[in-house]
């Protein structure tokens, strides 16, 4: 078996050894180190200095919201006249921030780094409720600023048609969400 039949059938099978010298690593990968190596780096200056084994949740807290000087989406302030509409006709002074979307990637990437560098699943700082609540604020104020609507799906329990009404995917034995 040739070197590239292993390191197939280790990609097949979800192997989680480090890519060989000839092969570098995905970009997901590249992304996760720079991640790490920052938050990391955010710790050393703090002062003081911060443990990696005394981080906890308010820390992470305080280093998403320094992130938010680098962002770059508009998010409209509720006394703004662009408050709510997904595309203003003029520019205005409201902050750019980090948009939801790249805190929760971040926060997946640092949260899958920390157990790879020899932190516990059961005291993950990264998988806090906390964290997640945030998370979830981030997004629903984002999401009213720019306007969008944002409402979970819920599953329909009630009322379900006929089997002989609609095809198979909405038939019983299939969740359907609207």
């Amino acid at each position: 078996m040739s070197s590239s039949d292993i390191r197939g059938k280790d990609l097949a099978e979800g192997s989680s050894r480090s890519p060989s010298r000839d092969q570098p690593p995905s970009r997901y990968e590249s992304q996760k180190r720079r991640d790490w190596n920052t938050f990391n780096h955010y710790l050393k200056n703090q002062r003081p200095p911060i443990p990696l084994p005394h981080c906890h949740s308010n820390h992470i807290l305080e280093f998403l919201r320094y992130l938010d000087q680098f962002g770059k989406t508009k998010v409209h302030l509720l006394g703004c006249m662009f408050y709510g509409q997904p595309d203003p006709p003029a520019p205005c002074t409201c902050p750019l921030r980090q948009a939801w979307g790249s805190l929760d990637a971040l926060i997946g990437r640092l949260r899958a780094a920390y157990e790879e560098n020899g932190g516990s699943s059961e005291t993950n700082p990264f998988a806090s409720i906390g964290i997640r609540v945030y998370l979830r604020e981030v997004k629903e104020c984002q999401a009213k600023a720019r306007g969008i609507a944002y409402k979970k799906k819920q599953k329909k329990l009630a009322n379900s048609p006929s089997k002989g009404d609609h095809d198979d995917a909405s038939s019983p034995g299939f969740l359907t969400f609207s």
